[in-house]
Protein backbone atom coordinates (compact mmCIF):
# COMPACT_ATOMS: atom_id res chain seq x y z
CA UNK A 1 0.00 0.00 0.00
CA UNK A 2 0.85 3.22 -0.63
CA UNK A 3 1.84 5.76 2.34
CA UNK A 4 -0.85 8.31 2.33
CA UNK A 5 0.59 12.33 2.65
CA UNK A 6 1.26 13.88 6.01
CA UNK A 7 -1.84 15.67 7.40
CA UNK A 8 -1.98 18.03 9.59
CA UNK A 9 -4.14 17.22 13.28
CA UNK A 10 -7.53 16.89 12.44
CA UNK A 11 -10.22 19.37 14.05
CA UNK A 12 -13.41 18.28 12.49
CA UNK A 13 -16.64 18.34 13.99
CA UNK A 14 -20.13 16.78 13.95
CA UNK A 15 -19.83 13.05 14.50
CA UNK A 16 -21.94 11.53 17.25
CA UNK A 17 -22.39 8.48 19.09
CA UNK A 18 -24.69 7.34 21.32
CA UNK A 19 -27.12 10.36 20.61
CA UNK A 20 -24.31 12.67 21.36
CA UNK A 21 -21.62 14.80 19.77
CA UNK A 22 -18.20 13.68 19.07
CA UNK A 23 -15.73 16.68 18.57
CA UNK A 24 -12.46 14.94 16.90
CA UNK A 25 -9.95 17.06 18.17
CA UNK A 26 -11.69 19.39 20.31
CA UNK A 27 -9.92 20.45 23.48
CA UNK A 28 -12.27 21.10 26.72
CA UNK A 29 -11.91 25.09 27.34
CA UNK A 30 -10.41 25.27 31.25
CA UNK A 31 -9.21 28.26 32.70
CA UNK A 32 -6.93 26.02 35.50
CA UNK A 33 -8.84 28.14 38.99
CA UNK A 34 -10.92 26.65 41.83
CA UNK A 35 -14.33 28.18 39.98
CA UNK A 36 -13.56 25.73 36.81
CA UNK A 37 -15.91 22.42 37.04
CA UNK A 38 -13.74 19.85 36.85
CA UNK A 39 -11.67 21.11 39.42
CA UNK A 40 -14.36 21.92 41.64
CA UNK A 41 -15.77 18.43 41.37
CA UNK A 42 -12.24 16.83 42.58
CA UNK A 43 -11.62 19.09 45.10
CA UNK A 44 -15.72 18.11 46.48
CA UNK A 45 -15.07 14.56 46.14
CA UNK A 46 -11.73 15.02 47.82
CA UNK A 47 -13.54 16.45 50.83
CA UNK A 48 -16.00 13.81 51.10
CA UNK A 49 -13.24 11.12 50.73
CA UNK A 50 -11.29 12.29 53.35
CA UNK A 51 -14.30 12.38 55.83
CA UNK A 52 -15.14 8.48 54.76
CA UNK A 53 -11.21 7.32 54.84
CA UNK A 54 -9.13 9.15 57.39
CA UNK A 55 -6.36 7.58 56.47
CA UNK A 56 -6.00 8.97 53.01
CA UNK A 57 -6.76 12.54 54.63
CA UNK A 58 -3.33 13.69 54.68
CA UNK A 59 -2.74 12.47 50.98
CA UNK A 60 -5.83 14.39 49.88
CA UNK A 61 -4.85 17.70 51.80
CA UNK A 62 -1.68 17.57 49.98
CA UNK A 63 -2.42 16.63 46.72
CA UNK A 64 -5.47 18.21 46.23
CA UNK A 65 -7.66 20.15 48.99
CA UNK A 66 -4.01 22.73 49.66
CA UNK A 67 -4.16 23.16 45.68
CA UNK A 68 -5.98 26.35 44.55
CA UNK A 69 -6.20 24.85 40.47
CA UNK A 70 -5.85 22.00 38.50
CA UNK A 71 -2.28 22.32 37.34
CA UNK A 72 -0.77 22.98 41.21
CA UNK A 73 -3.16 19.48 41.82
CA UNK A 74 -1.31 17.48 38.80
CA UNK A 75 1.57 18.45 40.10
CA UNK A 76 1.75 18.03 43.36
CA UNK A 77 0.57 14.61 42.01
CA UNK A 78 3.18 14.00 39.74
CA UNK A 79 6.21 15.18 42.33
CA UNK A 80 4.95 13.23 44.54
CA UNK A 81 5.05 9.93 42.67
CA UNK A 82 8.20 10.43 40.44
CA UNK A 83 10.24 12.25 43.47
CA UNK A 84 13.29 9.61 44.69
CA UNK A 85 16.60 9.90 46.60
CA UNK A 86 18.12 12.01 43.98
CA UNK A 87 14.95 14.03 42.14
CA UNK A 88 13.83 16.38 45.87
CA UNK A 89 9.78 16.03 45.70
CA UNK A 90 9.59 20.11 46.61
CA UNK A 91 11.82 20.70 43.70
CA UNK A 92 10.10 18.48 41.14
CA UNK A 93 7.05 20.40 42.62
CA UNK A 94 7.79 23.30 41.50
CA UNK A 95 9.29 22.70 38.01
CA UNK A 96 6.03 20.80 37.62
CA UNK A 97 4.06 24.16 38.27
CA UNK A 98 6.42 26.67 36.37
CA UNK A 99 5.07 24.14 33.17
CA UNK A 100 1.85 23.47 34.13
CA UNK A 101 -0.20 26.83 32.98
CA UNK A 102 -3.36 27.76 31.48
CA UNK A 103 -3.22 25.48 27.95
CA UNK A 104 -1.51 22.56 29.97
CA UNK A 105 -4.34 22.07 32.17
CA UNK A 106 -6.87 22.12 29.00
CA UNK A 107 -5.08 19.49 28.26
CA UNK A 108 -5.34 17.69 31.59
CA UNK A 109 -9.02 18.27 31.80
CA UNK A 110 -9.45 16.58 28.17
CA UNK A 111 -7.61 13.63 29.27
CA UNK A 112 -9.04 13.58 32.38
CA UNK A 113 -12.60 13.08 30.58
CA UNK A 114 -11.30 11.09 27.79
CA UNK A 115 -10.61 8.43 30.81
CA UNK A 116 -14.02 8.89 32.52
CA UNK A 117 -15.95 8.46 29.13
CA UNK A 118 -14.20 5.52 28.00
CA UNK A 119 -13.19 3.64 31.34
CA UNK A 120 -16.26 1.83 32.80
CA UNK A 121 -13.49 1.11 35.80
CA UNK A 122 -12.55 4.66 35.53
CA UNK A 123 -14.40 6.38 38.32
CA UNK A 124 -14.55 10.02 38.85
CA UNK A 125 -11.64 12.48 38.17
CA UNK A 126 -10.47 12.36 41.57
CA UNK A 127 -9.48 8.62 40.99
CA UNK A 128 -8.01 9.33 38.03
CA UNK A 129 -5.79 11.73 38.95
CA UNK A 130 -4.94 9.61 41.81
CA UNK A 131 -4.38 6.39 40.63
CA UNK A 132 -4.53 6.34 36.97
CA UNK A 133 -0.88 5.55 36.04
CA UNK A 134 -1.01 5.86 32.18
CA UNK A 135 -3.10 9.24 32.93
CA UNK A 136 -0.65 10.18 35.03
CA UNK A 137 2.46 8.71 32.79
CA UNK A 138 0.70 10.66 29.91
CA UNK A 139 0.96 13.90 32.07
CA UNK A 140 4.45 13.17 32.91
CA UNK A 141 5.29 13.31 29.13
CA UNK A 142 3.31 16.16 28.99
CA UNK A 143 5.86 18.20 30.99
CA UNK A 144 8.82 16.70 29.63
CA UNK A 145 7.44 17.78 26.18
CA UNK A 146 7.49 21.05 27.06
CA UNK A 147 10.97 20.62 28.42
CA UNK A 148 12.32 19.07 25.52
CA UNK A 149 10.63 21.83 23.10
CA UNK A 150 12.32 25.05 25.49
CA UNK A 151 15.74 23.19 25.24
CA UNK A 152 16.33 21.90 28.24
CA UNK A 153 16.66 18.10 26.68
CA UNK A 154 18.91 16.43 29.40
CA UNK A 155 16.39 17.44 31.82
CA UNK A 156 13.21 16.04 29.75
CA UNK A 157 15.10 12.48 29.53
CA UNK A 158 15.88 12.49 32.99
CA UNK A 159 11.82 12.81 33.65
CA UNK A 160 11.28 10.42 31.03
CA UNK A 161 13.58 7.68 32.35
CA UNK A 162 11.99 8.40 36.09
CA UNK A 163 8.39 7.72 34.48
CA UNK A 164 9.41 4.94 32.63
CA UNK A 165 10.46 3.57 35.97
CA UNK A 166 7.74 4.77 37.66
CA UNK A 167 4.83 4.00 35.55
CA UNK A 168 6.46 1.55 33.46
CA UNK A 169 5.52 3.23 30.52
CA UNK A 170 8.23 4.70 28.13
CA UNK A 171 7.33 8.16 25.76
CA UNK A 172 10.32 9.71 24.21
CA UNK A 173 10.01 13.61 25.47
CA UNK A 174 9.85 14.47 21.58
CA UNK A 175 7.00 12.81 20.70
CA UNK A 176 3.67 14.77 19.94
CA UNK A 177 0.86 13.62 21.29
CA UNK A 178 -2.67 15.71 21.40
CA UNK A 179 -4.87 15.93 24.21
CA UNK A 180 -8.12 13.79 25.03
CA UNK A 181 -6.23 10.94 25.21
CA UNK A 182 -6.42 7.51 26.97
CA UNK A 183 -3.66 5.22 27.80
CA UNK A 184 -6.27 2.64 29.42
CA UNK A 185 -3.69 0.67 32.76
CA UNK A 186 -0.58 1.99 30.98
CA UNK A 187 2.01 -0.80 31.71
CA UNK A 188 4.23 -1.90 28.62
CA UNK A 189 3.12 1.21 26.09
CA UNK A 190 6.95 2.68 24.06
CA UNK A 191 6.04 5.37 22.21
CA UNK A 192 9.51 6.79 19.78
CA UNK A 193 10.88 9.50 19.05
CA UNK A 194 9.14 10.96 15.83
CA UNK A 195 5.49 9.63 16.60
CA UNK A 196 2.38 11.49 16.19
CA UNK A 197 -0.69 10.82 18.32
CA UNK A 198 -3.89 13.26 17.38
CA UNK A 199 -6.06 14.00 19.77
CA UNK A 200 -9.47 11.29 21.36
CA UNK A 201 -7.17 8.69 20.62
CA UNK A 202 -7.19 5.45 22.96
CA UNK A 203 -4.06 2.87 23.88
CA UNK A 204 -4.24 -0.01 25.59
CA UNK A 205 -1.45 -2.07 27.71
CA UNK A 206 1.98 -3.32 25.49
CA UNK A 207 1.37 -0.91 22.73
CA UNK A 208 4.61 -0.48 21.09
CA UNK A 209 4.36 2.80 18.65
CA UNK A 210 8.09 2.04 17.01
CA UNK A 211 10.53 2.25 14.14
CA UNK A 212 11.84 -0.49 11.78
CA UNK A 213 15.38 -0.59 12.64
CA UNK A 214 18.38 1.67 12.93
CA UNK A 215 17.13 4.28 10.39
CA UNK A 216 17.30 7.86 11.35
CA UNK A 217 14.76 10.84 10.75
CA UNK A 218 11.56 10.44 10.68
CA UNK A 219 10.92 6.91 11.82
CA UNK A 220 8.06 6.71 13.78
CA UNK A 221 3.80 5.77 13.54
CA UNK A 222 1.24 8.88 13.12
CA UNK A 223 -1.93 7.72 14.88
CA UNK A 224 -5.10 9.59 13.25
CA UNK A 225 -7.96 11.02 15.77
CA UNK A 226 -10.04 8.72 16.55
CA UNK A 227 -7.87 5.77 16.59
CA UNK A 228 -8.28 2.55 19.30
CA UNK A 229 -5.10 0.45 19.25
CA UNK A 230 -5.91 -2.74 21.39
CA UNK A 231 -3.73 -4.45 24.15
CA UNK A 232 0.11 -5.67 22.54
CA UNK A 233 -0.56 -4.19 19.08
CA UNK A 234 2.88 -3.29 17.49
CA UNK A 235 2.96 -0.50 14.76
CA UNK A 236 6.22 -0.02 13.39
CA UNK A 237 8.01 2.40 10.99
CA UNK A 238 7.01 6.01 9.69
CA UNK A 239 3.44 4.75 8.28
CA UNK A 240 -0.47 6.42 8.54
CA UNK A 241 -2.99 4.63 10.79
CA UNK A 242 -5.93 6.74 9.30
CA UNK A 243 -8.48 8.82 11.50
CA UNK A 244 -10.83 6.36 13.51
CA UNK A 245 -9.55 2.93 12.75
CA UNK A 246 -9.11 -0.01 15.00
CA UNK A 247 -6.22 -1.90 15.36
CA UNK A 248 -6.95 -5.23 16.95
CA UNK A 249 -5.10 -6.67 20.07
CA UNK A 250 -1.66 -8.60 19.24
CA UNK A 251 -1.57 -7.09 15.62
CA UNK A 252 1.75 -6.10 13.93
CA UNK A 253 1.05 -3.42 11.80
CA UNK A 254 3.76 -2.44 9.33
CA UNK A 255 1.88 -1.18 6.43
CA UNK A 256 -0.32 2.15 6.34
CA UNK A 257 -4.09 1.74 7.72
CA UNK A 258 -6.71 3.38 5.71
CA UNK A 259 -9.16 5.37 7.86
CA UNK A 260 -12.47 3.96 9.08
CA UNK A 261 -10.82 0.30 9.11
CA UNK A 262 -10.34 -2.29 11.58
CA UNK A 263 -6.94 -4.59 11.26
CA UNK A 264 -5.48 -7.54 12.50
CA UNK A 265 -3.40 -10.53 12.39
CA UNK A 266 0.19 -10.72 12.06
CA UNK A 267 0.99 -8.82 9.43
CA UNK A 268 -2.31 -6.91 10.38
CA UNK A 269 -5.01 -7.20 7.25
CA UNK A 270 -7.74 -4.80 6.95
CA UNK A 271 -10.58 -6.88 8.05
CA UNK A 272 -13.71 -4.87 8.46
CA UNK A 273 -15.10 -1.02 6.90
CA UNK A 274 -16.09 1.47 10.05
CA UNK A 275 -19.13 3.55 9.66
CA UNK A 276 -18.10 7.20 8.82
CA UNK A 277 -19.67 8.17 11.96
CA UNK A 278 -17.73 4.98 14.28
CA UNK A 279 -15.16 6.34 16.51
CA UNK A 280 -13.43 3.42 17.85
CA UNK A 281 -11.65 5.49 20.23
CA UNK A 282 -14.40 6.03 22.32
CA UNK A 283 -16.36 3.38 21.87
CA UNK A 284 -13.74 0.93 23.05
CA UNK A 285 -15.37 -2.00 21.18
CA UNK A 286 -12.60 -4.76 21.58
CA UNK A 287 -14.13 -7.51 19.47
CA UNK A 288 -13.02 -7.44 15.72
Amino acid sequence: MNKPPSQPMQRSSGLRLAGRPIRIGAGIPLAPDRRTPVWADIRSAAESLAQREPLLGARLRSLVLANDNLGAGISAVLARRLASEDLDEHALRELFTSVADDAFAEKVAADLRAVRERDPAGGDELHVLLNFKGFQALQTYRIAHALWLDGRTELAHALSNQASLVFAVDIHPAARIGTGVMFDHGTGIVIGETTLIEDNVSLLQNVTLGGTGKEHGDRHPKIRSGVMIGAGAKILGNIDIGTMSKVAAGSVVLQPVPPHTTVAGVPARVVRQHNDDSCPSVEMDQRI
